[in-house]
């Protein structure tokens, strides 16, 4: 107890002479508002469960977070939470007017509340806000202002405050409660019990939290800090004395080994050390959303996470990644930094700032310290060179030297970009805004030796090769290289490279000496100088790195690596990492993507702790050490999945379960089934590395319908339709840029087959298929049968056709043979007719002629003339026997046309002779003309004759006489 007092003592000594000072790096800070979270704006408490998820007390219920996706709860009657806790089977207790209870997950992994409210006697069911859980010893504590509820063993017991309870929390495996009335008091024997010596209900107690083994550190509303150890309370006086007594002190928790947050109700978040140093302010200021502040949380990676009276903060505490503002009242560009005589320098866009080291402080951004301006530098400084055991800077106005904490001018000016010493000396050459500038060294100081004549050209970039050569660049003119005279006066020659050179553009080149190589860094990648053709190529080892991307800087660091910026993206290409591909690993930092100052890139390597990058607001720090050896493990969390219908069902909530605890992977006897009509799903995913989200990216597999793993992406969900039925397990992982990979999380679940589907729907199909090939069989068998009598019958039918083609062939034969006989009938029957014809003609000539000869014979008178011409009247004698020939005609046509005639004779004895013939003519189917000329009548005779016929023949008028004719003699 005396070492105690003793060390209070000495620690109260030394707490009085301290200066309040915050280290130099700021880590950055990210801003949850309402609008994203979705809920009511104050964040009352927050705690960490296992699996890395953020549970938070809000006025809308228990509010979770994963990194990605956030979720309400409400209590049944819709009251705020205004305190949250976590016991080791991962219930979490959380109370609201009138209603305790606790969320555990059902089988599904969903989230359900269970009230506790029916364990609590009759008279106490009615209450305000619960503020305070605490779990201790396997039993819970609910403190209102009225009572505390102790829950042991499924039995709530109460304790009513004598004069309201203002504080509920344990230290160092102690529980402690403070009263209005009586003060500070402990929970011993089942009782609270004073615990110290003196009366403390003068003072507000707001936070006890563990400070030394026997000592802790107590907190008050308006008083400031205490030390209590034993039964006594001392004043603990830190370098916020005047801060907490100007402001209400809402809380204390031990953040580290030597690290204690304060939270204010108007002045943020203090962060104090053992011996009541200011570490570090968090405040509107450096970029909180309020300076009321509720709760802390230190989460599983040691970073900060602030309930706030509006929104919720995260401070990336423990990153290897902080900002440093040299000037945190104006924001300035820095793009020149140099460490130099134990103090930091950085060269802003209005002036260079400084601040002391502490030599034993490896990583500079964890000294503490303040920012002053060096005199003098008012303007842009544009570089920071150390030669001859000076710093000089590019600024402006010209060069400047530094010295104390003043600068003096080297150069009249112009402005100077960059300075550059020749190989073994400390000589300088310098790019201005019209071109270079020469300074001697010489006793301990630089003399500006005047233009190096020449050249006249805004040269910003500068580089010197192992051949005296000068290399610069102007942003719109390409690359120059120069060769000075031996007084290095003048410009002896120059040589300027542009796209005509190799190089893509004569617009931004930067240009380095790396590795002992001249290298140029274009719009489209990396190309290397070749002496040989003196001329630009494409670099042959950076190509695979950048192929044809932007480069806008590059540098080496004292081990080998090149630090480079390409695309506004920072990175290094790490010689000390081989792969089994390359002799390096190339890593990207993602935090630092879009943070550079665009034309001005810059970045200056001190050492592996401590990597500077320019940016448009101080310069950001990096400590690649830690960087690369975070020991954060990697996690992947299965948040969600939703089977997708007409309307979503959420299957799976996020938590394992198996026999009432929360595991990490899937209880196998708890694997979902559900029916073919859910067949389409929605898996959310995430990692609770909260400081890396910029960092992660997740690939996933359906095992039982994806073949591969899906490519790496920083997409937290997958949708999947129409999944056919089966068994399928959904698996994730993700992974950082640093290549390490987290292992997989996996979800089992099965789409049941239709009802058409089933083992028993296709013992039916087996069955209907057996009886069918026995029924197919049967009809084969029956169907042979019926083919072998249908053959034999069919040969018995093609025999019978075969014999009735042969009898039809014999017919078409003989019809072929009675065909060409008619058709000869038909010829011989017209020639008949018409030499009939010619005969009936001659004759009726002959008896003309015979006419004639007698008329003529009257008329002359001629004397026995019936004797002269009596040879002559005996031919035309032959000829009127011409009736004979018709008699003739008509036996013969008879024969030839089925006795026509005498058929003609029977059936219609009213037919004359005359009539016949017609008949006959008719038949033989001569025109009208040509039965005029046999009949010696008229074609009006003939219709007249043919009317008569038809008249005899009683024929109506549509028939035919030349059909009837044929007809009536088949």
């Amino acid at each position: 107890m005396k070492k105690c007092i003793l060390f209070i003592l000495v620690l109260r000594a030394s707490i009085c002479t301290s200066i309040a000072q915050v280290t130099l790096g700021t880590p950055a800070i990210k801003n949850y508002t309402h609008n994203e979270y979705n809920a009511g704006s104050e964040m009352w408490d927050l705690k960490q469960g296992k699996n890395g998820l953020l549970y938070l007390a809000n006025e809308d219920g228990l509010l979770t977070f994963d990194g990605s996706y956030w979720k309400t709860y409400p209590l049944p009657n819709r009251s705020a939470i205004k305190s949250v806790a976590i016991d080791a089977a991962g219930r979490i207790y959380v109370g609201g007017q009138d209603e305790v209870g606790y969320f555990f997950p059902d089988d599904a992994g969903i989230l359900k509340f269970h009230s506790l409210k029916q364990l609590l006697p009759q008279k106490a069911r009615q209450f305000a806000d619960i503020w305070d859980i605490v779990i201790y010893n396997d039993e819970v504590f609910f403190r209102t202002i009225e009572c505390i509820f102790e829950l042991k063993n499924n039995t709530m017991r109460t304790f009513d405050a004598p004069g309201g309870w203002m504080l509920l929390s344990q230290a160092s495996g102690r529980l402690f409660a403070h009263d209005k009335d009586i003060g500070l008091v402990e929970f011993k024997n089942a009782r609270w019990q004073a615990c110290v010596a003196r009366p403390t209900n003068t003072i507000r107690v707001t936070g006890i939290t563990e400070f030394s083994r026997d000592t802790l550190l107590v907190t008050t509303r308006k008083n400031g800090l205490f030390f209590f150890s034993g039964s006594s309370l001392y004043k603990a006086p830190t370098a916020i004395d005047a801060a907490l007594h100007t402001d209400l002190v809402n809380f204390s928790k031990k953040i580290s080994n030597d690290r204690y947050a304060i939270g204010t109700a108007a002045k943020g978040l203090f962060i104090i050390d053992s011996k009541g140093s200011l570490i570090e302010q968090f405040s509107i200021r450096q970029g909180l959303q309020n300076n009321n502040i509720h709760c802390v949380l230190p989460d599983g990676d040691h970073n900060l996470w602030l309930g706030l009276e509006s929104g919720l903060d995260f401070i990336n505490y423990n990153t290897s990644v902080k900002h440093i503002y040299p000037n945190r009242e104006n924001q300035v560009k820095s793009n020149a930094v140099s460490i130099f005589n134990n103090k930091l320098y950085i060269g802003t866009s209005n002036g260079l700032y400084t601040a002391p080291l502490n030599a034993q402080q490896k990583d500079i951004s964890t000294t503490t310290g303040v920012f002053t301006e060096v005199e003098n530098t008012r303007g842009q400084v544009l570089s920071l060179a150390q030669i001859g055991g000076h710093l000089l800077a590019g600024h402006q106005d010209g060069i400047l030297q530094i010295d104390n904490n003043q600068a003096k001018p080297v150069t009249p000016g112009p402005g100077a970009w960059m300075m550059k010493s020749f190989p073994g000396s400390a000589d300088i050459i310098a790019g201005t805004y019209t071109g270079f500038q020469l300074l001697k060294y010489n006793n301990g100081s630089f003399s500006f030796e005047g233009k190096i004549g020449g050249i006249y050209e805004s040269l910003g970039n500068l580089a010197l090769d192992n051949n005296s050569f000068i290399w610069a660049t102007h942003p719109y003119r390409g690359i120059f290289k120069v060769q000075l005279s031996a007084d290095r006066k003048k410009v002896a020659r120059y040589t300027q490279y542009v796209n005509k050179s190799g190089l893509p553009s004569a617009l931004n080149n930067h240009v380095y000496f790396i590795k002992g190589k001249i290298i140029a860094a274009t719009e489209k990648g990396v190309y290397e100088y070749n002496a040989n053709r003196n001329n630009f190529r494409v670099s042959s080892f950076y190509q695979p790195i950048f192929t044809d991307a932007r480069i806008e800087y590059l540098t080496e660091d004292g081990r080998g690596n090149i630090w480079f910026i390409s695309n506004q993206r920072v990175g290094v290409i790490d010689f000390s990492k081989k792969t089994t591909l390359t002799p390096y690993t190339v890593i990207y930092f993602p935090e630092l993507a879009g943070q550079t100052v665009k034309g001005a890139e810059y970045i200056y390597p001190h050492d592996q702790q401590n990597i500077f990058i320019g940016s448009n607001n101080g310069v950001f720090h990096l400590n690649y050490r830690q960087y690369v050896s975070s020991e954060s493990k990697l996690n992947v969390l299965l948040t969600s999945v939703k089977a997708i219908a007409e309307k979503d069902s959420l299957i799976f909530g996020g938590y394992f379960v198996k026999n009432g605890q929360i595991v990490p992977a899937q209880n196998t006897k708890q694997i979902t089934s559900l029916s073919n009509h859910w067949n389409s799903f929605h898996f959310e995913y995430t990692s609770t590395l909260y400081a890396q989200k910029s960092n992660e990216e997740f690939t996933y597999k359906l095992i039982g319908f994806d073949k591969e793993w899906s490519k790496w992406s920083v997409k937290t969900e997958k949708d999947y339709t129409n999944l056919p039925y089966g068994k399928y397990t959904f698996s994730v992982r993700a992974r950082n840029n640093l290549g390490a990979a987290s292992a997989p999380v996996n979800y089992t679940f099965i789409v049941e087959p239709a009802w058409y589907q089933t083992i028993w729907a296709y013992l039916i199909y087996l069955i209907i298929f057996g009886y069918l090939v026995y029924l197919g069989i049967k009809y084969q068998q029956k169907r042979f049968d019926l083919h072998r009598q249908r053959h034999e019958e069919e040969q018995k039918r093609l025999n019978y056709l075969h014999s009735l083609e042969l009898d039809r062939n014999d017919k078409e034969i003989m019809a072929l043979k009675n065909d060409k006989l008619e058709a000869e009938l038909n010829y011989k029957n017209k020639e008949l007719a018409t030499l009939t014809m010619q005969m009936v003609d001659r004759g009726k000539l002959m008896l003309n002629i015979k006419d004639e000869l007698m008329v003529l014979i009257k008329k002359l008178n001629i004397p026995d003339a019936s004797y002269q011409f009596r040879s002559v009247f005996k031919l035309l004698s032959d000829t009127e026997k011409s009736d004979d020939d018709w008699d003739n005609f008509s036996m013969y046509f008879d024969q030839v046309h089925n006795n026509f005639l005498t058929t003609m004779k029977a059936k219609f004895p009213g037919l004359s002779s005359t009539d016949l013939k017609l008949c006959a003519y008719l038949r033989l189917n001569l025109s009208s003309k040509e039965i005029a000329q046999l009949l010696n009548i008229s074609l009006k005779g003939v219709e007249i004759s043919r009317y008569r016929v038809r008249k005899k023949l009683q024929l109506a008028t549509e028939t035919n006489l030349y059909d009837f004719l044929i007809e009536v003699t088949k």
